[in-house]
């Protein structure tokens, strides 16, 4: 039987919990434990071995001393065409930024921009599988996480592809 493990991150973006199955990290997100086990539906165990590696990951990529992801995904929330997508964005690299026609082409995908756009606002593992690096054409787009698009600019700007501005200063 699968079952899931949780840990719950303070971060400068808001906290983060982390749900993590025997394969790896299943969902991530801002909110509670709860909300992210609703769409799991796994049994969950208290297991701080089983989240330990990726807590430390993420408390390094917010330290500004990891920029690759080692952590196993666990890819069960996806199927099809949106999981090829989100491998595709798996890939891309810290401090780079893709537009959503980039990342289809990137996929091998058919899906239109607007498609991408969609399966970015439904990612089950933000950060890590990072949505936050995906553009438009003309501007920085949407993100529903944490604060919207200032924790989007904010992540950016960590990872150094955006500048500061004066209120980063």
């Amino acid at each position: 039987m699968t079952t899931v493990a949780y840990a719950e991150v303070p971060t400068p973006v808001g906290p983060f919990t982390l749900a993590v199955t025997e394969e790896g990290l299943v969902a991530s997100g801002w909110g509670s434990r709860e909300r992210l086990g609703g769409r799991l539906g796994l049994a969950e165990v208290h297991d701080p071995d089983r989240t330990a590696s990726v807590v430390a990951e993420l408390d390094d990529y917010f330290a500004g001393e990891l920029r690759v992801f080692e952590t196993p995904i666990d890819w069960r929330l996806t199927s099809g065409t949106r999981r090829l997508v989100l491998q595709a964005l798996h890939r891309v690299p810290y401090g780079t930024a893709v537009t959503y026609g980039e990342l289809a082409t990137r996929s091998g995908s058919t899906v239109p921009a607007r498609g991408i756009g969609s399966i970015m606002g439904s990612n089950p593992i933000p950060i890590v599988v990072p949505c936050h690096r995906v553009i438009a054409g003309n501007g920085l787009g949407g993100f529903s996480g944490g604060e919207g698009v200032e924790t989007k600019r904010w992540l950016l700007t960590h990872e150094g592809y955006l500048q500061p501005t004066l209120l980063d200063l």
